[in-house]
């Protein structure tokens, strides 16, 4: 049977308003792309790292941690709530619901109606060291480290996660779905994840090579569907959550 898989970025975050690396979240999870101000994408900023090299941001995979005065890590941006709440998207019938274990994809899918199950192996990127500082405090002290984060999948400077970990754990988990994905569904598995987790999702339904990474861009509140079985992906490029007419 095939199994569908749609995932689901989340709203805008206060993450974006500075480019710093996350403070660590549940699981001991990171995200792993700085942002690189205040725009209101999710995955399509490009970043001057100070090298020469880009790599593409969003409030999730790059897009730091944040809190808010209730002490909320990562909370969704005034902007970002206004988005979500005007979704008007029905989502079909799921034999699985998952979502990041960040508040920001909570708060998403929360605000979106999904009664989702958080799962650690949506957790963004682990940054190591890198956590809790700005793109360019570590760029200034390690351009060399930054270079070789963004240019290698297998480079952990930080002492982190790399990204082809990053890759490993996301391609696990599609390629083990089948087994989840109830035939009363339609095979299908929603999950609000962050969008670094989308990227490498992305690049294993491809098959493409790691480097790719950096050159998907993920915008808030889209979907992403793939489709497939026994390792064999198809993916249907994003598109935006329906939302009410002004």
């Amino acid at each position: 049977m095939t199994t569908r898989v749609m995932l689901v970025s989340p709203a805008f975050s206060t993450a974006l308003r500075e480019a710093r690396f996350p403070e660590r979240t549940d699981h001991g999870a990171t995200d792993p792309t700085p942002a690189r101000g205040a725009e209101a994408t999710t995955g399509t900023a490009g970043v001057t790292t100070g090298t020469g090299t880009h790599a593409d941001s969003h409030s999730g995979a790059g897009a730091p941690d944040t809190v808010d005065a209730s002490g909320t890590v990562d909370a969704l941006d005034p902007l970002g709530l206004r988005q979500a709440e005007a979704v008007r998207e029905t989502f079909p019938r799921a034999a699985a619901l998952y979502v990041s274990p960040s508040h920001r994809c909570r708060r998403t899918a929360e605000i979106l109606g999904l009664d989702t199950e958080q799962l650690s192996d949506l957790a963004p990127c682990a940054m190591g060291r890198w956590q809790g500082r700005t793109l360019d405090e570590v760029v200034a002290e390690e351009p060399e480290s930054v270079a070789a984060w963004l240019s290698d999948p297998a480079s952990a400077p930080h002492g982190g996660e790399s990204l082809l970990t990053l890759h490993t754990r996301v391609g696990h988990w599609l390629d083990g779905l089948g087994s989840d994905s109830g035939e009363d569904s339609g095979g299908r598995v929603i999950a609000v994840a962050e969008p670094d987790i989308i990227r490498a999702a992305a690049v294993h339904a491809l098959g493409a090579s790691p480097q790719s990474f950096w050159r998907i861009d993920v915008q808030p509140l889209c979907v992403i569907e793939l489709s497939g079985r026994d390792g064999r992906w198809n993916l249907l490029a994003g598109r935006p959550l329906r939302t009410a007419a002004p």
